[in-house]
């Protein structure tokens, strides 16, 4: 088969090697420095698996920026562009999505078109009527960051909705590139699939913000933290999975699909999804009021990257507390490796990690790592178990 996809971030590039290890795969984008890139075989994005398949197997992939080179003859088209939440609208910015579905409709009136992007609840069954088409269904993703490729090497599901014979076909692809076989396939309508990507990552958005007060709980009154979190989590019915407090959540997915679903409720009755998203800011108030109690002349921010493993630091949890830590009058200084620049928001960027320890009075760091170690004393985080 040939396959499309477009958009080469965390979904798109992971999707292209997983199809091109058996069909012949495009991966379409505007940024053609990527494309040079991906034609060299070099990963756009932080991902060592990527990096590894690229690397040492037998790929036919060929990244353009050509949309005629990319559409045309296709069997299936797959969009894995990005849908920033608009916070003026409460809408997610669909309109890249809509640019494809309208360039492939006027190039190959008969290719499959799979939505892998995140989208509203109900877009899809929209988009059909707007379009006056049927050969389009969605399929969520449930990726992590720099670690996408091995989440579609061995997923947890398969959600496809739609029960189309052509829908099943591509569940059927992603099965044939990944190591697991036995991995459930839910055939669902497409507001329902739209509605499970929705309700999943406010789920983990969730877990996330309850340990996090927990461990709010546990600095106001002066309790050791660990030791509550480990008795909780003894109970097999909450388990000690994703229960390392942080900073709060941030990345590219969970705070956009969080206030998504939120828009999605604007009829239904409920308190706890709003109590999601209004927890995850009082949290970094909260973390930002904490360090500003220990009088710093200098704040060091250690990486404004969410986790290890990864290069995006898009909407992570940090960048909100340097906001309340610049109107506090405090110097921030940040060391952030991938970042060329002399100063990111209006703060300087030292990259000469020596000179970040000695000039900061404190270091902010939302994970441990062995770089601090021999500055532990100058350490602010939240980071109980040195992991996640």
């Amino acid at each position: 088969m040939k396959i499309t996809v477009v958009g080469t971030g965390y979904v798109g590039m992971s999707l292209a090697v997983l199809f091109a290890q058996q069909h012949s795969v495009f991966a379409l984008d505007v940024i053609k420095s990527k494309v040079d890139l991906i034609n060299q075989k070099k990963s756009p994005i932080h991902d060592e698996i990527i990096q590894e398949y690229l690397d040492t197997k037998k790929l036919d992939l060929t990244a353009t920026i050509d949309k005629a080179e990319a559409y045309s003859n296709a069997d299936f088209i797959v969009i894995a562009t990005p849908t920033d939440y608009d916070e003026t609208t409460n809408y997610f910015n669909t309109s890249s999505i809509e640019t494809v579905i309208h360039d492939v409709l006027s190039l190959n009136k008969t290719a499959i078109i799979v939505i892998k992007s995140t989208v509203p609840v109900g877009y899809t069954e929209s988009i059909k009527k707007k379009f006056n088409i049927s050969n389009i269904f969605f399929s969520p993703e449930f990726l992590r960051e720099g670690k996408a490729l091995y989440d579609n090497l061995y997923p947890s599901r398969i959600v496809v909705g739609s029960d189309s014979e052509q829908a099943g076909k591509f569940a059927d692809l992603l099965l044939e590139g990944a190591i697991s076989k036995n991995v459930p396939v839910l055939v669902t309508g497409s507001t329902e699939a739209e509605a499970i990507k929705l309700f999943a990552n406010t789920y983990l958005a969730m877990r996330v913000s309850y340990f996090n007060e927990l461990d709010s709980y546990c600095v106001v009154h002066g309790l050791d933290a660990k030791q509550v979190i480990d008795g909780v989590c003894a109970d097999p019915r909450i388990g000690s999975h994703y229960n390392n407090p942080s900073f709060g959540y941030g990345g590219y997915c969970l705070p956009k699909d969080t206030k998504q679903l939120l828009a999605n409720y604007k009829d239904v009755p409920s308190n706890l999804i709003e109590a999601i998203v209004t927890s995850n800011s009082t949290r970094k108030k909260f973390i930002a009021e904490q360090i500003l109690v220990l009088q710093p002349k200098v704040v060091g921010i250690y990486r404004l990257i969410m986790k290890q493993g990864s290069d995006n630091f898009r909407a992570s949890a940090i960048q909100d507390i340097i906001d309340t830590l610049n109107c506090s009058g405090v110097r921030v200084l940040i060391y952030e490796p991938t970042l060329t620049c002399s100063n990111f928001a209006g703060n300087a960027i030292c990259n000469d990690l020596k000179y970040f320890k000695q000039t900061s009075d404190v270091i902010v760091a939302n994970r441990l790592v062995d770089d601090l170690m021999d500055v532990v004393d100058k350490i602010y985080t939240r980071d109980i178990f040195a992991r996640d």
